[in-house]
């Protein structure tokens, strides 16, 4: 496998990088964009735009929040072929949420387009309702692999046109197991394709996908690993966790954070922490694997809303979080990698605001610490509380 390999300066807008007006993409793509708000394209953007509108397969190393959706979005909206009515775009996302956030952002980018859409299928949300989504004959479509799968298996989603493949977040796929779903998803596609593969990390496992099924990729990487610790100031407590209750209560206050997420590690956790902080009289809720779809959606609702401001979650549940002004992050408990540390500060300090994120550590968790300053390029600052 050959890789092209570009390295960029930059984690969200590259210095250089010119408007969106300044790229080869045609009037109504320029409209959709204007309407969007988007001038500059992000540093992904800029570099990846022309690369897949040129046809190659690629690899782009960039973490959540740096505009991947558009990145990928762009280039094969203008690249549809708009009379026909078969599905020419595949997308694979790890979770639900994430694949309602893609296909509400492509939806948005195809503005221009009014009778194209993209469609979105999921576990945890009853197959007749997709399947009616399917009959509409969408040309794009975003799904989890084990519903795309099921869907392929029963007649109701038909890959033999598809001309864009995108495995976006490939990583969390592989970390929850879907190596194989992926692979047979893969194997039914046509041979001749663009193949787009995003994730945050670029393990050996991800390598090898990348050797097996990319032709010739090129290789786009923003230019750090901390594109997500560079707008937020991070600390640290060494607390004891029957504290650690008491300590985010007081920081809510102090630091008056009107929203906030709060990682566990475990769906158990969550719920334990969300009883408590709801007896606190906080405006707290959770969000887990563990819940059914529609009570996802109404939590996720309301958060967005404001009616629920600090919302407890595990790790693959926050996966495609997308709200803007998120004050503060909160590590209950210790990330497990310093990858997911990543991804998790990465909730807030979003389009160039600031936030700020506090990790709670036990004595035996300072080596990791250490681990995430180095991964991250950036301190994590002590702090302590008077409780």
């Amino acid at each position: 496998m050959t890789l092209t390999t570009q390295h960029v300066d930059a984690p969200n807008t590259a210095p250089s990088a010119p408007s969106f007006t300044q790229l080869s993409l045609s009037e109504g793509m320029h409209t959709s964009l204007a309407r969007m708000g988007f001038k500059t394209p992000s540093t992904i953007q800029h570099q990846a735009i022309p690369l897949l509108l040129n046809g190659n397969d690629m690899i782009g190393q960039a973490e959540t929040g740096t505009g991947k959706t558009a990145a990928f979005g762009i280039p094969i909206i203008e690249q549809l072929y708009i009379p026909s009515r078969k599905v020419q775009a595949l997308v694979l996302c790890p979770t639900r949420e994430l694949a309602q956030q893609v296909t509400g952002e492509i939806n948005a980018l195809l503005e221009h387009h009014p009778k194209v859409n993209a469609v979105s299928i999921y576990g945890g949300e009853p197959i007749p309702k997709q399947v009616r989504a399917l009959q509409k004959r969408p040309l794009i479509v975003v799904g989890t692999p084990g519903r795309v799968m099921d869907m392929m298996s029963r007649g109701h989603l038909r890959l033999g046109a598809v001309r864009f493949m995108v495995l976006d977040e490939a990583d969390e796929m592989l970390d929850m197991g879907f190596r194989k779903d992926i692979e047979h998803v893969l194997e039914q596609l046509p041979p001749q394709r663009q193949t787009i593969l995003f994730s945050a990390t670029m393990s050996d496992a991800i390598k090898k996908l990348a050797k097996t099924h990319l032709q010739q990729p090129a290789f786009v990487k923003t230019s750090e690993d901390n594109a997500s610790a560079r707008n937020v100031t991070q600390h640290y407590l060494q607390i004891d966790p029957s504290k650690r209750r008491r300590a985010i209560n007081q920081l809510i206050t102090d630091e008056s954070l009107h929203l906030a997420v709060i990682f566990c590690n475990t769906k158990r956790q969550v719920d334990k922490l969300t009883n408590l902080l709801q007896k606190d009289g906080l405006p707290a809720d959770g969000l887990h694997g563990g819940l059914s779809q529609s009570q996802r959606n109404r939590i996720m609702g309301k958060f967005r809303k404001g009616t629920v401001q600090y919302l407890v979650a595990t790790d693959v549940a926050a996966r495609g979080i997308d709200v803007k002004n998120i004050d503060a992050v909160f590590n209950y408990d210790m990330p497990k990698t310093s990858e997911s540390y990543v991804h998790r500060i990465g909730r807030t300090g979003r389009a160039e605001q600031s936030g700020k994120s506090y990790t709670f550590i036990n004595s035996h968790e300072k080596r990791s610490l250490k681990q995430i300053e180095r991964h991250t390029k950036s301190k994590v600052l002590p702090i302590t509380l008077a409780l």
